[in-house]
């Protein structure tokens, strides 16, 4: 049967760290990547402009639901991405706008560099939340939260293109 699964697992080391460092995300386009198991393995040539969003603090996350459904025969992996931009400005409320609007994808890069690439079937929904905060330690910013469905959990962009891929970087 396809669906049959072909490995374990071993344990792991303890070296890992979680949360993201990066966003880079990119306008809709169809077949953006290439992927073949799993794997973001070529970039479509008519991807020619990434943006990038450097991220700070503990905030930034990326929470994968995956989820078979055995009376429909179906399964959806939800991806919630969570992201925390400091300090408003009139520059960033205008892409803001932009980001809500349109049906952005991305590539987030997590702190152990891994690449994953987000909203590769339909884009991404974002939502964002701009705040002033109240007290003086308060975030003065905004928080985005970006849902994608798709088929399967997000393809990693394989090392041997990541340099491609951050070349796109405007």
């Amino acid at each position: 049967m396809a669906c049959d699964i072909t490995k374990g697992r071993a344990k792991v080391c303890k070296d890992s760290i979680g949360g993201n460092s990066k966003f880079y995300p990119f306008n809709y386009l169809e077949d953006a990547f290439t992927v073949v198991n799993g794997v973001a393995t070529a970039i479509n040539p008519a991807l020619t402009e990434v943006f990038a969003y450097d991220l700070e603090g503990d905030g930034n996350t990326l929470t994968q639901n995956f989820v078979g459904e055995r009376a429909n025969g179906t399964s959806i992996n939800t991806q919630t991405l969570t992201l925390i931009l400091k300090k408003m400005d009139a520059s960033t409320s205008a892409e803001m706008n932009l980001i809500v609007k349109g049906y952005p994808m991305g590539v987030v890069k997590d702190r152990n560099g891994n690449y994953h690439l987000l909203g590769a079937d339909d884009g991404i929904d974002f939502t964002v939340d701009a705040s002033t905060g109240g007290a003086k330690t308060d975030l003065n910013g905004y928080t985005l939260t970006g849902v994608a469905t798709t088929g399967s959990i997000a393809p990693v962009i394989d090392p041997l293109i990541i340099d491609d891929f951050l070349a796109l970087v405007v």
